[in-house]
């Protein structure tokens, strides 16, 4: 993996081409890295995969069923149920941070985005797709769950019977469908994904700072809060925002 940082924009590549960027545990944990060291002068987040794909999902090695492949399934599934819990809550936190107070994630997505891969996407606050793209979320026909933290994202944005139906049956969504049930925020050829991403991520930073970050707080807490605590919370952040336009503090 691989990250460059651009004034206030972060990227981070996944660069297992070779792989389809497949992700394993250290995958995980170097996102977690990431999320654990940024500043405060990060306000955008860009998160992309390197060759023709975003990410394939899972590595096949991580399949065995021997329980001496170091974080595969075999060793994860006979571990004691608060270990294995414990090691999944581990590898979530690479995906959770990118929801972060104070910063704004994109995915910039190509190719297959299967799995793990679609997890990551979901895990971003925005979505670029090319009209190549396809997202998956096979886990229930594997016999397993998505666990890393791709169930409320996709409730988020499509609902809960669309995300029922994706979940349980795997199928393939292509770019258009993406678009349409909102899980893209934008579909563009792929050759025009870099200038569609760095517009969009223009259009982010151009706003004040301190006017981008609460207005993106509002949005996350308005998705759980009931209308009066929103109502408040929105009193509350107009307030600082004044509050600070005229040199209040």
């Amino acid at each position: 993996m691989r990250t460059a940082r651009d004034g206030a924009v972060l990227t981070v590549t996944l660069a297992r081409a070779d792989r389809l960027n497949a992700q394993t545990p250290a995958t995980w944990a170097a996102l977690a890295a990431v999320g654990e060291t940024l500043d405060d002068g990060v306000r955008v987040v860009v998160v992309r995969g390197e060759g023709r794909a975003f990410s394939a999902g899972l590595d096949r090695s991580l399949f065995s069923a021997d329980p001496g492949t170091p974080g595969g399934l075999g060793e994860l599934g006979r571990l004691p149920a608060a270990e294995a819990q414990e090691r999944i809550r581990r590898y979530q936190s690479g995906f959770r941070w990118l929801r972060s107070p104070g910063v704004v994630s994109v995915a910039a997505v190509q190719g297959h985005a299967i799995g793990a891969g679609a997890q990551l996407a979901l895990a971003c606050d925005l979505r670029v797709l090319t009209e190549d793209a396809v997202l998956r979320l096979p886990e229930a026909t594997l016999g397993l769950v998505p666990d890393l933290t791709g169930t409320s994202a996709l409730v988020e944005l499509v609902g809960y019977s669309r995300a029922l139906e994706l979940c349980l049956t795997g199928r393939a969504v292509g770019a258009a469908e993406a678009l349409a049930a909102g899980l893209a925020n934008r579909v563009v050829p792929a050759g025009a994904l870099d200038d569609a991403v760095a517009e969009l991520v223009a259009a982010i930073t151009a706003a004040p700072v301190g006017a981008s970050r609460e207005t993106a707080a509002l949005i996350r807490s308005a998705v759980r809060n009931d209308p009066a605590a929103q109502d408040a919370a929105e009193r509350a952040a107009q307030a600082r925002r004044l509050a600070e336009l005229v040199g209040g503090r």
